[in-house]
């Protein structure tokens, strides 16, 4: 039997609780914090890109409105192609491991952002380089499809399942984190160079930056070993063979809680984070510059609050809290539009934050929420499916269906009865899932640190 390699400082506690080895569980943390904040970097910089300027460069038309309509569907093949990675790489990391396959999608998603940089435009090779744009936002779509749901399992199955709430947000904050990053960056470009500059080459810097977010997420995670669960299940033999063909024949109810929980988080965070966007330069004729740094502060707050709502579902109950998000995100999508017209620009950055804190009491407990409805054996594939089938119900449709409902003219009642649905839907399939059961992780950590004691003991 292979020894573990958390080492001597993992310890079961006599309480039954389990005490992780610092050194590790911090790396980890990181580990899964730099995967996601690369992958919604790279999904933030595209959506933003949409938005304002992609439908020009890569679908031009005579009507603004239709080009849009246009760099929106492509966005969507970046979530309708999900649930491929999921199904490839959640198998895979649920037979041979967390790290190999998370270091795979980290590459996957970088290597694709990286060469729509570089792609020529319309008008330098037609039609082209639309196929060309779809083909690697394909490529993101599988790669994220795969990355998710490890980067959940490796922060979360290397702390103590009574306070995974907490550890596993570390996924959940690379999201505002990415976008931050990306509308930091795209802020600073607008601001910094002239209108056609911007749309002739300074857009592409966004894109090329990813390499430097993919060295980084490397160096952390090949120094890093597999998660202690997945070691003790491997120790014991206790592998998924075929754990796709599990999911749906012995998990059904457990994947579509799992599935509908995510339905609202992703409708509303498009909402705010994308839809926002087009709907204040189209019809309330605001600067790009002012919405993207509205944007900026609530994506800044969810840093703070995202762990923070990870950590209360620790201290009550993690359903509650999550409902709790659903129902405020559902009454604000109301009052978010009304905040934005003809408000100074303190109100829209507060409205931002209100949006942002919103999204956390749903997103910080989401991670947790999402892996803890499967067996630890089957945890990989089982949170990857729910996380790709979820993005496609919900992300990749959002934006599209927001244009199409808003109309030219960009009525926001529709949109906003769009989210209550949708955050509807999410609490359905909060009174369908189950409980945490942290016992279910413990029996593979205390024999994985008590195996590993006396190793060392001997």
């Amino acid at each position: 039997m292979s020894t573990p390699q958390n080492g001597p400082e993992a310890t079961p506690s006599p309480t039954g609780t389990y005490v992780p080895a610092k050194k590790d569980l911090y790396k980890a943390f990181a580990a899964s914090l730099s995967g996601t904040t690369l992958e919604w970097y790279d999904f933030a910089v595209y959506s933003v890109s949409s938005a304002l300027i992609l439908g020009q460069l890569f679908f031009p038309a005579s009507d603004p409105y239709a080009a849009t309509i246009a760099a929106f569907s492509t966005y969507a093949v970046g979530y309708i192609s999900r649930p491929l990675g999921g199904i490839v790489f959640g198998r895979l990391g649920d037979i041979i491991g967390r790290k190999k396959v998370l270091v795979a999608t980290l590459l996957l998603i970088g290597i694709s952002t990286f060469l729509i940089g570089l792609l020529p435009t319309y008008h330098s090779i037609g039609i082209t380089a639309a196929v060309l744009l779809v083909i690697l936002r394909f490529a993101q779509g599988v790669g994220v499809g795969g990355e998710w749901g490890g980067a959940v399992l490796l922060s979360s199955e290397f702390g103590d399942p009574n306070k995974r709430g907490f550890w596993a947000s570390a996924a959940q904050i690379g999201p505002p984190a990415g976008n931050l990053m990306a509308n930091g960056v795209l802020v600073g470009l607008t601001m910094a160079l002239s209108e056609d500059a911007f749309y002739s080459w300074g857009w592409r810097i966004t894109f090329l930056l990813s390499l430097a977010l993919v060295g980084f997420g490397l160096w952390i995670r090949l120094k890093l070993e597999d998660t202690p669960i997945f070691q003790s299940l491997q120790d014991k033999g206790d592998r998924a063979e075929r754990p796709i063909t599990e999911v749906f024949t012995t998990q059904r109810r457990q994947l579509t809680a799992a599935v509908l929980s995510r339905i609202g988080p992703d409708v509303f965070y498009a909402l705010y984070t994308v839809f926002i966007l087009s709907y204040s330069v189209q019809r309330e004729g605001l600067s790009n510059s002012t919405v993207l740094s509205a944007v900026l502060f609530g994506s800044a707050s969810q840093i703070i609050t995202i762990p923070l709502a990870g950590w209360l579902s620790d201290l009550f109950n993690r359903r509650l809290v999550y409902a709790t998000g659903a129902v405020i995100a559902a009454i604000w999508a109301f009052l978010l539009f009304p905040t934005i017209h003809s408000a100074p620009f303190w109100v829209l950055a507060l409205s931002m934050v209100v949006a942002g804190t919103c999204h956390s009491l749903m997103y910080g407990p989401q991670a947790a929420f999402v892996i803890e409805q499967f067996h630890p054996r089957l945890r990989y594939t089982g949170a990857s499916l729910a996380y790709t089938f979820a993005g496609v119900l919900g992300g990749a449709l959002a934006p599209l269906m927001f244009t199409v409902l808003a109309g030219r003219d960009q009525n926001f009642v529709p949109v906003a009865t769009y989210v209550t649905i949708a955050c509807v839907l999410t609490l359905v399939g909060l009174a369908l899932g189950r409980n945490s059961v942290p016992a279910e992780d413990l029996q593979y950590l205390q024999q994985s640190t008590g195996s590993d004691n006396e190793t060392h003991a001997n």
